[in-house]
């Protein structure tokens, strides 16, 4: 095999140990070469493979990895140490995982692969040193044994980078805990003073919280549990990387920032800064196939990587009918795939940024709750009318004439969304104490703000990016939609940025918990009134009647949601009013940036109605900024997506409904005098016009422009 860099990965996740059936692996390589398949991703399961201690059954990866070479086929290694051999989890019944209430894990099958040896939580404990030195000596064997094989592309050592909420309260995590806080502490003394409890006389007395409340000490342990597992990914990275220094690492998660980063680790910032190449899974008959969704996925986890490649690695690419998240849906929410449903999300996809492509199946399992489900192919193995249409565009995607447009990438965002990682943090410690689930409902108020606020910007083709607060200074002008908690050194780092000149939209109770979770007590909090030109007067915690909240900005009716604050002016100007007539919102000018401070939540409103008026208020908010929009569409069902190359653009059309439709397509002036030349994706007629450029857009399709001067 002559390895070559690909121009587009197009593939799947083939072999998971129980299947596919070995007599069709030969057969199986030599369609997918024929199709245009270009990349495999296998798991390399610890606890299929240590048969016993220090013996390797190899024979079936062998397999793999020389018919991937003889066709033509690149293949990432998914490290598996999270499955675990029976033996270990008897050798090491110490260094199992341990749940909050006390109880031992227990080696149970896989979901996705019907073999033994896995937990939701983890079965057994890498904080534990014997398991940590048995799994190591894995990753060495196996790193040692294809670093150099001919079909070797690179590894992934995360499989959807989150873990269990409930996981680990074993005497080892125990004891990493309790060295951690002596770090961020010092002394018992000091950590008993920050936690509320005075009278610790060892450190052996120490405990991880079980109750999880807004409490310090429950802030300390959700962000030691995030350490400590990307501390264990940065383990595995480093054990491969001193056997193999050379081959691509690759991780990938599930695109869960704004619902899981908090309870579960789902952090795609932190996760992608430790790998060459990042990834995400998205099925859309789990999430629901409205657009915004799934573009919401992939403009996450693009900004999340910050400038490198990322993949869209595992896609939906076949039907999903039994798992709790679909039943109930129509099967034309993406419950059962069509071929045009595979077109127009790998559209989504691509244009959006991903550069790889990958299925979670080749062909479906035919055993466990899973079978049947994700695979473009048949159970057999099959062609089928959804694995040619991916042919048609894998091949496609890696013509040689296509590589310009693969080596561009999507423009910046004109806004960005602000990511600030404690609001989250805090929004799930309010939700799980004292049976608040009840209280907020089964979402947390944090992602309803979030996929509110971005929706708000889709829904007016204004192309929202995800800024992490790390990230403030790449932006000009930020949304903050749920600014309920961060720390006085993030209050000082966003003042600063808007005195130097942004311009900040932030909605109700900005900053309202400070440090450890302590309210303030001048509101808004960190002395963030003199940003905002404004004190608060009342503030309400209702959010189970937050859709009762009403206002009027500059005479338009919007409906708010979660929380009420009002407010008195201090140095700013009131731009709107709440129905009772308190002050809602005020803008000001703070040296050379300008802020506006909404009293409660419009991203929440529109999320859970979705009206017109909340939709306009988005697109009034980011014209109030003075900013131009990257383009200008004639019709709002049309997504568009700028790409930059070298020396031009290219402009993505991507219509995800079921009938043609058609829009005109203005660029910003910033662009200069362009018109639609080469069409390279898509079939259709452009009309050229004083205003920009006209064209229809076949149902659950796309079109592709190479830009050229006029």
């Amino acid at each position: 095999m002559s390895k070559k860099k690909l121009q587009l990965p197009y593939g799947a996740v083939y072999f998971r140990k129980s299947n596919p059936p070995s007599e069709d692996w030969e057969r199986d390589y030599q369609v997918a070469r024929e199709d245009g398949i270009n990349i495999f991703r296998h798991w390399f399961m610890w606890g299929a493979i240590e048969t016993a201690p220090g013996e390797y059954d190899w024979s079936d990866y062998d397999r793999q990895m020389d018919l991937a070479a003889e066709n033509n086929i690149q293949t990432i290694i998914a490290e598996f140490v999270a499955s675990v051999p029976e033996w270990a989890v008897s050798r090491y019944a110490h260094g199992l995982t341990v749940d909050a209430n006390g109880s031992k894990a227990v080696s149970m099958m896989g979901v996705s692969t019907s073999t033994g040896g896995f937990n939701h939580g983890g079965v057994l404990c890498l904080d534990c040193d014997e398991v940590r030195e048995a799994a190591g000596a894995f990753l060495r064997a196996l790193s040692a044994r294809y670093k150099d094989h001919p079909a070797m592309l690179g590894y992934d050592v995360w499989n959807e980078c989150n873990y269990s909420p409930t996981a680990c309260y074993c005497e080892h995590t125990k004891a990493k805990f309790r060295r951690w806080l002596e770090c961020k502490y010092g002394t018992l003394q000091q950590l008993g003073r920050a936690w509320h409890r005075y009278s610790y006389s060892a450190w052996d007395q120490v405990q991880p919280p079980v109750q999880i409340a807004p409490y310090p000490e429950c802030i300390d342990w959700l962000k030691f549990k995030k350490e400590n597992y990307y501390e264990q990914m940065q383990w595995r990275i480093d054990t491969i990387r001193s056997v193999d220094p050379d081959n691509l690492m690759t991780a990938h998660g599930v695109a869960g920032a704004m619902t899981h980063m908090a309870a579960g680790g789902a952090d795609d910032w932190l996760a992608a800064s430790k790998v060459d190449l990042y990834g995400f899974t998205w099925v859309q008959s789990r999430k629901g196939n409205e657009p915004w969704k799934q573009w919401h996925a992939v403009d996450l986890v693009r900004s999340a990587s910050r400038g490198k490649p990322f993949w869209h690695a595992e896609m939906q690419g076949g039907p999903l009918w039994l798992q709790p998240q679909v039943i109930g849906r129509d099967k034309q929410d993406g419950r059962v795939t069509e071929p045009e449903d595979i077109r127009v999300w790998n559209m989504i996809s691509l244009a959006g940024g991903a550069r790889g492509l990958l299925n979670p199946r080749w062909r479906p399992l035919l055993d466990g709750p899973l079978f049947g489900a994700f695979g473009s192919y048949g159970l057999d193995g099959s062609r089928t009318a959804r694995s040619q249409m991916g042919s048609s565009i894998a091949k496609w995607a890696n013509e040689p004439e296509q590589e310009p447009l693969f080596r561009a990438n999507p423009v910046k965002g004109e806004i960005g969304i602000l990511v600030v990682p404690d609001a989250q943090e805090f929004d799930y410690l309010l939700r799980q104490s004292g049976g608040n689930i009840a209280f907020y409902g089964s979402s947390l108020l944090y992602s309803e703000a979030m996929w509110g606020a971005y929706r708000g910007f889709f829904d007016n083709n204004i192309q929202a990016d995800w800024a992490h607060i790390d990230d403030l200074d790449k932006y000009e002008i930020v949304y903050f939609p749920y600014p309920i908690m961060f720390t006085s050194e993030q209050a000082k780092r966003l003042a600063a940025w808007v005195e130097r000149g942004g311009t900040l939209i932030s909605e109700g109770c900005p900053g309202y918990f400070g440090d450890r979770g302590r309210a303030g007590t001048m509101q808004p909090n960190h002395g963030l009134h003199r940003v905002f030109g404004a004190r608060e007067s009342e503030v309400e915690f209702m959010p189970d009647i937050g859709e009762r909240i009403s206002l009027q900005l500059d005479g338009l009716s919007v409906q708010g949601g979660g929380y009420l604050q009002a407010y008195e002016l201090d140095g700013g100007t009131a731009r709107g009013w709440y129905d009772d007539g308190r002050l809602a919102v005020v803008e000001n000018r703070y040296s050379k940036g300008r802020t506006i401070l909404i009293g409660t939540h419009p991203s929440i409103g529109y999320y859970r109605s979705g009206t017109e008026n909340n939709r306009r208020l988005f697109a009034d908010l980011f014209d109030w900024t003075g900013a131009s929009r990257h383009v200008r569409t004639s019709n709002a069902s049309i997504q568009v997506r700028l790409h930059e190359g070298a020396g031009t653009c290219y402009v993505w059309l991507v219509n995800p409904g079921r009938t043609a439709q058609e829009t005109n397509v203005q660029l910003a002036s910033g662009w200069g005098q362009m018109k639609p030349g080469k069409l390279l994706w898509g079939d259709a007629e452009v009309n050229i016009n004083e205003s920009g450029f006209s064209a229809v857009i076949p149902a659950r399709d796309a079109l592709i422009f190479e830009m050229e001067t006029s």
